[in-house]
């Protein structure tokens, strides 16, 4: 979408459609419930895998399991989520991010607290980044292990088949979802309803699994076993993989079509489907090796591989989604560098495409297939991923209720107790599989945090040298009106990051050229700590002290999930300076560019200062970052050792 295209759109931007409360919730089963919603195919059978041999296919050790999976999703996410996070909005937004923006907003007295949601803030997006790493690859391969279920020589198909799916799913990114997003939520509920299907006949042959309802199971197995307990906590965590897409795509449908969806469809399906496999398992002990496809009988088993493999792509498909939209708000926070992002839709502002995240997921999908061969080869890493998440979001959300909202602290108490205890197992539990899997996410998180806290800690340094080098605005603007430089007709636009300091164009143009155009105008993007901006109060225009000297500043603000175009902010600035003609169709447009390079300078430690270069050196074009024509922008650069 070029410049044109990209304004004509911020011009035309119009309410959106009031979607009824079902149709949110319908669409919400395709997007938010995709990745729970796959739970099932590979949650039990890991708890009664090779690597957590001791839970057997007793009734007791059964029971037990079936009581804590139920009474872990009705904890985690029906009273976790559902009923609590989801009332921690920002503007309308969720998500790690979005939570911790709104913390620090509130707590700007309290430096150290907000330092601490800051640092909870980095550690937990960058779990989510081995999240959206995993989630394809195991969701992929659960569902095409269902054929060895068919026939074992179907086994050494698994890989590549699993391998072509995803290549074929991050090749369509970059052409959008908006089109296929459409038939999510019908296919998922169809999945639901399925799951349902399966569960029931088992049910009704053993109904006595209803008593695994029951929370005394789940205490009895933990009292009685507690080390095999233990370890069957690093997998029951896998039965609530996904929860955290509750709250992050609040923004997309709201909490009441989220709720409906989950009590109404997502919740009971996933009840009976778990009971239904706690039946069979009593049943025929033997169909542990994969009990969610042994629910089904030999005619229909074929089919539900094809199924499942359909719901996984959507839920992986969602988990990448997910994936470019943190990337986007890690960016506005300044945790990234520039980001080129993509608008895949004219309609669905959160609808982005980022290639370089694309691809670096896609490499590390395909580097985990080739290393673990298999889902419960992946079971152990996934968990840690999951656990980390939850336990941070909870964590900022209970200081969030506690120091902002004034809960009383007995509420505190009990959701640390119920949620943040049962977190804190599953946390536990998954350490011990560290040298098992568990290594991984913990690795890409600390890639990704190292990357965060360097480029935060960098651009600070660069900043303030920048500063230094470009000097005050109020100074250059006298020494425009007293030196008489010529003036050329036209209107010159510097987008520059605040109106304190000269934009380093601007100055060179003087410096260089001994000329300026008639009309100036310094545009800023100021990322507010908000999801959006109306675009009527985006745009506020000071005259800099005169209104004669033809030089002004345009303060552009934006949320994190807003467009930055710099040509919309003189659309929405126009009128508000009668005296200038903010067409920008007719403006050109100058960038400030800061060629940086080692020096002397210890503002960061040599390693850490030659990831912040290589970053720099990478990050896109600002022509397209800010939408602007290329027939009508010139890069004025400078040096800058760091």
């Amino acid at each position: 979408m070029g410049p044109h295209e990209v304004l004509q759109k911020e011009r035309l931007a119009a309410p959106a459609r009031v979607t009824p409360v079902a149709g949110l919730a319908l669409s919400a089963l395709g997007v938010v419930f995709g990745d729970i919603g796959t739970s099932p195919l590979y949650a039990l059978q890991t708890v009664f895998s090779a690597q957590h041999n001791s839970v057997q296919p007793t009734r007791g050790d059964v029971f037990g399991v079936i009581s804590m999976a139920f009474w872990s999703i009705t904890i985690v996410v029906s009273y976790g989520y559902a009923f609590l996070i989801l009332r921690a909005d920002n503007d309308g937004e969720g998500g790690i991010l979005s939570l911790v923006a709104l913390l620090r907003s509130k707590l700007a007295g309290r430096p150290r607290l907000v330092a601490a949601s800051l640092v909870m803030g980095i550690v937990g997006a960058s779990l989510f980044y081995g999240d959206s790493i995993i989630t394809p690859a195991i969701s992929v391969m659960s569902a095409i292990e269902g054929t060895t279920v068919v026939n074992k020589g179907f086994q050494p198909l698994v890989l590549p088949i699993s391998l072509f799916i995803l290549t074929g799913l991050f090749a369509v990114q970059r052409f959008g979802t908006g089109a296929v997003g459409r038939f999510f939520g019908p296919v998922m509920a169809l999945w639901f309803v399925v799951l349902a299907l399966l569960g029931l006949p088992q049910i009704a042959s053993d109904p006595e699994i209803l008593g695994a309802l029951s929370p005394h199971h789940a205490i009895m197995f933990s009292l009685t076993h507690p080390g095999i307990a233990f370890i069957a906590m690093g997998a029951i965590v896998l039965t609530v993989t996904g929860v955290e897409a509750l709250y992050a795509d609040m923004g997309h449908f709201g909490r009441t079509p989220i709720r409906l969806a989950w009590f109404a469809l997502v919740f009971p399906a996933l009840t009976i489907v778990y009971l239904g496999m706690g039946a069979l398992i009593l049943r025929e002990p033997s169909s542990i090796d994969n009990p969610f496809f042994h629910l089904a009988p030999g005619w229909a088993q074929i089919p539900l591989v094809v199924f499942a493999a359909l719901a996984t792509v959507i839920a992986s498909q969602a988990v990448i989604s997910g994936a470019f939209s943190v990337s986007r708000q890690a960016s506005r926070s300044g945790l990234l560098p520039r980001l080129n992002v993509v608008h895949t839709s004219r309609e669905e502002g959160g609808q982005v495409y980022i290639g370089g995240i694309n691809w670096i997921l896609y490499v590390g999908v395909v580097l985990l297939i080739g290393v673990f061969q298999s889902s419960q080869g992946l079971a152990s890493a996934y968990g840690l991923a999951v656990t980390g998440t939850l336990l941070l979001e909870m964590t900022v959300f209970l200081v969030l209720a506690y120091f902002v909202w004034r809960v009383k602290p007995w509420k505190i108490a009990l959701a640390v107790v119920l949620i943040l205890g049962i977190e804190v197992v599953f946390l536990a539990a998954n350490l011990a599989k560290i040298l098992h899997g568990g290594w991984l996410p913990l690795l890409i998180a600390s890639v990704c945090a190292t990357t965060m806290w360097t480029w935060r800690r960098g651009q600070e340094s660069v900043d303030q040298k920048r500063r230094q080098i470009e000097g005050p605005l109020a100074d250059f603007i006298e020494m425009v009106r007293t030196s008489h430089i010529p003036r050329v007709p036209g209107l010159a636009v510097f987008p520059h990051p605040n109106a304190s300091t000269t934009p380093l164009a601007l100055r060179q143009t003087v410096d260089y050229f001994h000329v300026l155009h008639e009309h100036i105008a310094i545009v800023s993007i100021v990322n507010a700590n908000v999801p959006h901006i109306r675009h009527v109060d985006r745009a506020t225009v000071d005259d800099l002290g005169y209104i004669d000297d033809g030089i002004i500043h345009i303060s552009y603000r934006v949320g994190f999930n807003d467009s930055q175009l710099v040509p919309a902010a003189l659309e929405w600035a126009k009128g508000k300076d009668p005296e200038m003609d903010l067409d920008p169709e007719k403006a050109h447009y100058f960038l400030s560019s800061l060629r940086l390079s080692a020096g002397d300078v210890p503002s960061l430690p040599s390693w850490r200062r030659r990831i912040f270069l290589w970053l720099s050196a990478n990050e896109p074009n600002r022509t397209t970052v800010f939408h602007l024509p290329p027939d009508r922008t010139a890069v004025v650069g400078g040096n800058l050792e760091i």
